[in-house]
């Protein structure tokens, strides 16, 4: 995939993947010439050693090159559609696809239907609908005595009786989702850790736009010992302060900004959370009570911890009070712990996500 995923400016649904290369490596050696080479000898013709026998210009007069300093400058990055690299997450790295989705209203796509009904003048004409006015009005003018002896050259038929189907816009039912990107900026996130957060969140991102058919909405929220919401991922990528670091501050924010917006209604929701694990509330007993409101409306909740390399080994404070609570045993199916050495190399990453995002 690239060894750096990154967000790119502007359009949101566009990334950018710096591929990795390796290096070609020239191995030289002194060769020893052998005893009986014969001494080199130079060219064959007329004229003496160091004599100048035609001269050529390297760049015709006027023409413009395209060597150093000069002509248009060129990509060094390839930006890349989001939907194009969940399709190829989920096709060549064997992420798995949502099973159930769930179907919220959309608030962006309409389907066109017959649905409205109108009287006198429309676009299609209700025949049974229109028997039936029609039937209705000579009735209460005394035109059918006979219920069983119907006579219908004898009905008379205003021009209101006549329904018709009228062509209406109709909010259309799909899957779409809401993803909340959530991520420690504090001063202990700086360098690493932040990078492979960064670039598992735009893979994540990617592949729930393939898996949601691009029906896919984003929010973004950095903390340290308190939570803001930015406005794109490149904010989001690029920001960082040198504070200290409360979870619950983020968690917080999402659970109020669901409640407040009622977006539970319309959207399937995703968190994903990037630390490196560090928690003033080393008991959990903030970010807990937050995270158990969180999983009443979210489809899945996902906690990456990037480890220094300096302690990758020992459990951070994070990971140590979400084992405490169970909630990873009882809730396995909405909320999944991931942590990775911070140097984590790419197919470690997809692993990651698998762990994160499988069933």
């Amino acid at each position: 995939v690239g060894r750096l995923i990154k967000p790119g400016k502007g359009d949101k649904d566009k990334i950018v993947i710096i591929p990795t290369t390796v290096e070609e490596k020239f191995i030289h050696d002194s060769l020893r010439e052998d005893e009986d080479e014969a001494e080199p000898s130079g060219g064959t013709g007329d004229g003496e050693e160091g004599e100048v026998i035609g001269e050529q210009p390297i760049r015709e007069e006027g023409a413009s090159g395209a060597g150093p300093g000069e002509g248009d400058s060129g990509p060094h990055e390839m930006e890349s559609s989001a939907y194009d690299l969940g399709r190829i997450l989920t096709e060549k790295f064997e992420l798995p696809n949502l099973k159930d989705k769930g179907k919220k209203r959309s608030l962006t796509r309409y389907t066109y239907d017959l649905t409205d009904k109108n009287r006198g003048f429309g676009q299609f004409l209700d025949k049974k609908a229109t028997l039936r006015k029609i039937l209705q009005t000579n009735i209460s003018l005394g035109n059918v005595p006979d219920i069983s002896d119907i006579d219908p050259t004898r009905f008379l038929i205003s021009p209101w009786d006549k329904v018709y189907r009228i062509l209406s816009p109709e909010k259309d039912y799909e899957s779409q989702a809401m993803v909340f990107f959530l991520r420690d900026y504090s001063g202990s996130m700086a360098g690493k850790p932040t990078e492979l957060v960064a670039a598992q969140h735009v893979l994540i991102y990617s592949w729930l736009m393939y898996q949601y058919d691009m029906q896919v909405e984003t929010r973004f929220i950095l903390h340290d010992t308190e939570a803001t919401e930015v406005k794109d991922f490149y904010t989001y990528y690029n920001s960082k302060v040198a504070g200290g670091t409360k979870v619950a501050a983020a968690y917080r924010l999402v659970n109020e900004t669901v409640e407040q917006e009622n977006l539970a209604k319309d959207y399937n929701i995703y968190v994903f959370h990037g630390t490196d694990g560090d928690d003033w509330d080393t008991e959990g007993k903030e970010a807990i009570p937050e995270l158990k409101k969180m999983l009443v409306y979210s489809n899945r909740i996902g906690i990456t911890i990037a480890r220094h390399s300096y302690d990758s080994r020992q459990a951070t404070e994070v990971e140590s009070y979400l084992n405490k609570s169970n909630l990873l045993i009882e809730k396995k199916d909405s909320i999944r712990l991931d942590a990775m050495a911070e140097d984590a190399d790419e197919p470690r990453l997809i692993e990651g996500i698998k762990k994160l995002i499988g069933e």
